[in-house]
């Protein structure tokens, strides 16, 4: 039987989330860049020179990476997560850069903001972790203004994300990087369970596209291994991964979708 999912690490990591010898800067790394840049194409696209300065609620923000992102590009940008500490360490790394970011502690299930109240939403590192994802969807729905974005990344139920993201990294003991649940492959969402939950809270799908490593295979496993031995930092691990976009769902993928309109 698979373990209980351990949320409550990133509220004892929580103060960690910048530092480059932190398990959470695994999350850092090339993800940030690769996941980003996904969404800033996605927002030119929609929006064109109307994206910058439009409202964005980050839900699940942990220490801020991609709320950083947005606020650099002059969003206007609330990040929440059920994490204090989390949400203490994003504060603080947002001041040091001058950067103006609302945090607020709360959950994806109850969203302490108002309804129709921002133009984009983002939801990356999250669905995959919730115990009730169609109220979640729900609330990213309620907070979107008509014709509002959400963009969103997770991790997909299959036989490859079984055996690398919850067997190799956390189980079988000549591989596990931690012995922290980070993930139960149980409450991993396939894209068509998704997008069933996307329209039902009225929000229609646009595109979905894999998320991956794409480092020569070699290459991540002699990464992997030093990051083991304590020989590379974990952000450094994940920068070799060199994660971005790939044609494979099948262990992750990100998207978008459009809240109706009227």
């Amino acid at each position: 039987m698979a373990r209980a999912i351990d949320n409550d690490v990133y509220e004892r990591l929580g103060a960690s989330w910048w530092d480059e010898t932190s398990l959470l800067s695994l999350l850092h790394g090339s993800f940030t860049p690769a996941r980003f840049g996904y969404f800033r194409g996605v927002l030119t696209r929609r929006f064109g020179a109307a994206a910058a300065g439009r409202r964005v609620l980050d839900i699940g923000c942990g220490g801020g990476f991609l709320a950083e992102e947005f606020a650099a590009l002059g969003y206007r940008v609330t990040g929440i997560d059920p994490s204090p500490k989390s949400v203490s360490a994003a504060r603080a790394h947002a001041a040091e850069r001058g950067l103006r970011i609302g945090y607020l502690a709360g959950t994806g299930e109850e969203l302490p903001v108002g309804g129709a109240s921002f133009g984009v939403a983002c939801c990356c590192d999250v669905l995959e972790h919730v115990t009730d994802v169609d109220r979640v969807i729900g609330e990213v729905a309620r907070v979107l203004e008509p014709g509002g974005l959400f963009l969103f990344d997770t991790v997909n139920r299959t036989l490859k994300s079984r055996l690398l993201a919850v067997k190799a990294v956390q189980e079988w003991r000549l591989t596990r990087l931690t012995d922290v649940a980070l993930h139960n492959w149980d409450m991993f969402i396939t894209p068509a369970e998704l997008t069933a939950v996307l329209r039902r809270h009225g929000l229609t799908p646009g595109e979905i596209t894999g998320l991956a490593p794409r480092a020569n295979p070699l290459a991540v496993l002699r990464a992997y291994g030093g990051a083991r031995r304590g020989r590379i930092s974990y952000g450094e691990l994940s920068r070799r991964l060199d994660v971005g976009l790939v044609a494979s769902t099948a262990l992750s993928y990100l998207g978008f979708a459009v809240k109706t309109q009227g």
